[in-house]
């Protein structure tokens, strides 16, 4: 009985082994004959020949005479200027930081033009580092309420990123100034490789004149 039982479950594996070599010889002859595989399931010759990039947009037309008469085809649409929308939200081509009021965030540190830049990121900091540690302390004591000791970092975050991005126009004329500089310093130190240069040909010169004068005598 044991026999018979091994024999049949050795006759089910080796039809599943069949199954198997023609399923993979028939996926072998479908892919010689250009149906091509996708996901499993077969698709037909002229989809696995396609082009995988999309058409271009059809007012190409518009512009089929353009090398031989430029002003044939309209005229590219004007900058946008103001307000646009993009990817659900809206954005303004006017190259001005939003406040963080506009934004609908809490302002910690003092309005107007003339804030201490330094002193009030030290401030944040320190009040980052306090509100960390309490995060800690609630987390231990009293994890259910650490939701608005988060949403207090990221009150101080949101502060920090914006007096950050506030000195980037800072930051570009520094970066440019050292551009500058670097620059001048090469082309001084390139001036004086010349005249090094200069030197030393107007020396070889004199030698070869002094011994071409020698040479005469």
């Amino acid at each position: 009985r044991r026999y018979s039982r091994n024999k049949a479950g050795l006759r089910s594996l080796a039809r599943c082994r069949a199954r198997r070599v023609r399923r993979t010889q028939e996926r072998g002859r479908r892919a010689r004959a250009g149906e091509g595989w996708w996901w499993g399931s077969v698709l037909p010759a002229s989809m696995a020949t396609s082009s995988s990039y999309p058409p271009p947009p059809p007012y190409y037309r518009l512009y089929e005479d353009y090398l031989q008469d430029p002003k044939s085809g309209p005229e590219p649409p004007p900058p946008v200027q103001g307000t646009y929308p993009l990817f659900g939200g809206t954005y303004t081509t006017e190259d001005v930081l939003p406040s963080l009021e506009d934004q609908g965030v809490r302002q910690l540190y003092p309005k107007g033009p003339n804030i201490d830049y330094k002193k009030e990121l030290k401030a944040l900091n320190r009040e980052l580092q306090l509100h960390l540690l309490e995060l800690a302390d609630v987390l231990v004591e009293r994890p259910s309420q650490y939701a608005r000791r988060v949403e207090d970092i990221s009150l101080i975050f949101k502060n920090l990123h914006h007096l950050l991005n506030s000195l980037r126009p800072h930051q570009a004329r520094a970066t440019l100034i050292h551009i500058l500089e670097l620059q001048i310093q090469r082309r001084k130190q390139a001036i004086e490789d010349i005249k090094r240069r200069r030197e030393e040909a107007q020396k070889l010169l004199r030698e070869s004149l002094q011994i071409l004068d020698g040479q005469s005598i």
